[in-house]
C-alpha cells in the first residue's frame, strides 16, 4: 500500500516561492502518475500538475510557466516547485499516486500554502 507524506508549506509574500515535496513509500512499484492537486477553502479540489513514470509533465494552465513538477527516484519524491506566487494560490495542496489505469491508489494527507502579505 501508498503512503504519501507532503511537506514544505508555510506562509509566503506575493511573488515568493516554495517547493513542496511528496515523499511516496510502500508499494511504490505500482506508481505510473503522481499528481499534484490544490484545494481552496469552499472550492473543489483541483489539479495543478502531473508527472509519468517516464517523465512527461502536465499542468494546468493557471499555473504554467510559475510552478514545476519533478521527481527523484532514489528517494521516492515528487517535488512542487512553485514561483510568482500570488493570493489565488492559497490552498491546501496535496498528492496523489495513479496506477497505470490512471486510477487513484493513495493521496496524502495536504500541506497548507497561504501566499500574503
Amino acid at each position: 500500500q501508498v503512503q504519501l507524506v507532503e511537506s514544505g508549506g508555510g506562509l509566503v509574500q506575493p511573488g515568493g516561492s516554495l517547493r513542496l515535496s511528496c515523499a511516496a513509500s510502500g508499494g511504490i512499484f505500482s506508481i505510473y502518475v503522481m499528481a499534484w492537486y490544490r484545494q481552496a477553502p469552499g472550492k473543489q479540489r483541483d489539479l495543478v500538475a502531473t508527472i509519468t513514470s517516464g517523465g512527461s509533465r502536465n499542468y494546468a494552465d493557471s499555473v504554467k510557466g510559475r510552478f514545476t513538477i519533478s521527481s527523484d527516484n532514489a528517494k521516492n519524491t515528487v517535488y512542487l516547485q512553485m514561483g510568482s506566487l500570488k493570493p489565488e494560490d492559497t490552498a491546501v495542496y496535496y498528492c496523489n499516486a495513479q496506477n497505470e489505469r490512471n486510477s487513484i491508489i493513495s493521496w496524502g494527507r495536504g500541506t497548507q500554502v497561504t501566499v500574503s502579505s
